[in-house]
């Protein structure tokens, strides 16, 4: 089975929201994508820690079919973040943010990565973006996030990774600011134009839309979850579906399909707990079951 391989972040969380706060919990980009994509595929994860990165999640990862070879190890504190959500918890609210060792953060491919063909390049700086893009040998599909820091700062190193990646998942408002198009059709459509072949936008509670080779696909977010912590949906949506277009081994209009169903039904669980644990206990059969349910809830009788 082919391997996926993340470039992100790894990091320690402190979130609060209306159901309790939790204190330097394992989080990261890459900790959310790698976790929900070893459901599907062995993952590959290339990020950066500090020497206070505790063991157990070390382990953790190991454990879920995590190739932690490209996970650097560096003297001082691992990347820290702190933050609330509040109400219908729709958006962080950042009280802290510590990047000690990510500041200086180079991704390096290991050799044993370098065949890689699914890769995901997490929300980073495009500079190193288009460092990873050249330690990868052939890659088969190429898939991006970004957010409004790198849109605004560093718009034209983004626009050259965008000619250089198959598929962009970002959310509405990124999606405007990207393009300049007040609505989503024409803003995907312009972003289309920017070199990527697909392009999913993340609708958090509405679910999410896929726009592939001309067509369109819409899935809602699934309805039956208890939200407690919001922190890492988006990233492990799209671990979701980057695992399962690695586990089906090829790119077509029904792969996208069902990989955008596995990353809602992914990152409907993760958002019913505090960090990445749901994750980290998921079974396959918690997983068929709400697929189930998905195809459900959205077919025609």
């Amino acid at each position: 089975m082919s391997s996926v391989l993340v470039v992100g972040s790894v990091a320690l969380d402190t979130v609060q929201t209306p159901m309790g706060t939790k204190n330097d919990m394992l989080g990261g980009s890459a900790v959310y994508f790698s976790l929900a994509a070893s459901h599907f595929a062995p993952v590959r994860l290339v990020a950066v820690v500090g020497t206070d990165f505790p063991n157990d999640a070390t382990n953790l990862l190991k454990s879920k079919q995590i190739d932690l070879t490209g996970l650097q190890i560096v003297a001082g504190n691992t990347f820290r973040w702190a933050g609330e959500y509040k109400g219908r918890m729709n958006e962080a609210i950042t009280h802290d943010t510590q990047l000690n060792v990510f500041s200086s953060f180079q991704p390096v491919i290991p050799d044993s990565y370098a065949d890689t063909e699914w890769v995901f390049l997490g929300n980073i700086d495009p500079v190193l973006q288009l460092q990873v893009l050249s330690q990868i040998k052939k890659p088969k599909w190429v898939a991006l996030d970004t957010m409004n820091f790198w849109i605004q700062g560093a718009l034209d190193k983004l626009l050259r990774v965008l000619k250089r990646i198959d598929m962009l998942i970002i959310n509405e408002g990124e999606l405007q600011l990207l393009t300049g198009k007040p609505d989503l059709r024409s803003g995907v459509k312009t972003l289309v134009s920017m070199g990527p072949k697909s392009v999913i936008i993340k609708r958090g509670e509405y679910g999410s839309v896929l726009y592939h080779s001309g067509t369109w696909f819409f899935t809602p977010g699934f309805p039956d979850t208890d939200l407690v912590d919001p922190t890492g949906a988006g990233d492990s949506f799209a671990g979701g579906v980057m695992g399962s277009l690695a586990k089906d081994g090829t790119v077509t209009s029904q792969t996208l399909r069902k990989a955008v169903i596995n990353g809602s039904v992914i990152a409907s669980y993760n958002i019913t707990d505090f960090g990445p644990w749901k994750l980290a206990a998921l079974t396959e059969k918690n997983i068929t079951d709400r697929y189930d349910d998905f195809i459900c809830i959205t077919k025609v009788i």
